[in-house]
């Protein structure tokens, strides 16, 4: 503690945002863990692994969109975090989504049924509010200057092209990730991780400017709540439909390396 506050308020707040980000990747860790071993029932175990996985998600996205803001003139920084957070995920959310285009796309291919990813998508869905509510609160506790309560319910539009050119950004991005998920499946796990975290973060560089590249109906939902009750129609277009239509382009690979092979 003492060595943090030696530092200068800029650094202090950064690593106070990137302790609570990994904070919230433990505490999440203790409860799947608790989950696993205490959920029998299939529906109960898919919904609060779902959930929690999307909160997850959601809380250190808005940290490290926070961070992107405190560091503009060095997009390299926020890059790497974005790399590094890619790779945090993808170890410890294993057997889920954290996004409602992956359980449509494997609804699609038959790897859920219609009932399970109804829940998967309730989970998902109601996770990204409570996690937009939680960061509000945890915010407004003001642990850093830029922690303040009213910055997670003011709508900031990041939207910075005209309507067709932010649906074709969202699409074409949620497309070359969920390609890239199913056709990566039979890469060594260690380096597919690598090789997914590679290409969110390109995605990011790629049309962050433009639409935020967030290409996940969830994430877009606790992000920019206050900008979907001012603006619904775009923003429903934009970061919901746009990506659900980048998942609809048929896709053809091999029973023995559909992703439902590595669902719980």
């Amino acid at each position: 503690m003492s060595a943090l506050l030696g530092l200068r308020p800029e650094l202090q707040d950064t690593c106070t945002s990137l302790g609570l980000m990994l904070s919230v990747v433990l505490l999440v860790g203790l409860a799947r863990v608790v989950a696993q071993q205490q959920l029998h029932r299939p529906v109960a175990h898919a919904f609060v692994l779902e959930f929690l996985a999307t909160f997850q998600l959601c809380c250190c996205t808005h940290e490290l969109q926070l961070l992107s803001e405190q560091h503009p003139a060095h997009p390299t920084w926020t890059l790497t975090l974005v790399y590094f957070f890619s790779l945090v995920h993808g170890l410890t959310l294993v057997g889920t989504f954290s996004n409602p285009c992956g359980v449509m796309m494997q609804m699609m291919l038959g790897g859920l049924s219609p009932e399970t990813g109804a829940v998967r998508l309730l989970a998902q869905l109601v996770s990204a509010l409570c996690s937009r509510y939680c960061t509000g609160a945890l915010w407004s506790l003001g642990l850093t200057q830029y922690h303040v309560s009213e910055r997670s319910f003011a709508c900031k539009n990041p939207i910075q092209v005209d309507l067709s050119k932010a649906v074709i950004t969202e699409a074409v991005c949620s497309f070359l990730f969920h390609s890239a998920l199913l056709h990566f499946q039979e890469v060594r796990a260690k380096l597919r991780i690598h090789l997914l975290a590679a290409l969110i973060t390109l995605l990011v560089y790629a049309g962050g400017s433009l639409t935020g590249a967030v290409f996940n109906p969830a994430l877009a939902l606790s992000l920019h709540f206050m900008c979907f009750d001012e603006a619904f129609p775009q923003f429903f277009i934009v970061y919901w439909l746009a990506p659900s239509l980048g998942v609809c382009i048929p896709e053809e690979i091999p029973e023995s390396t559909a992703l439902r092979d590595k669902l719980p």
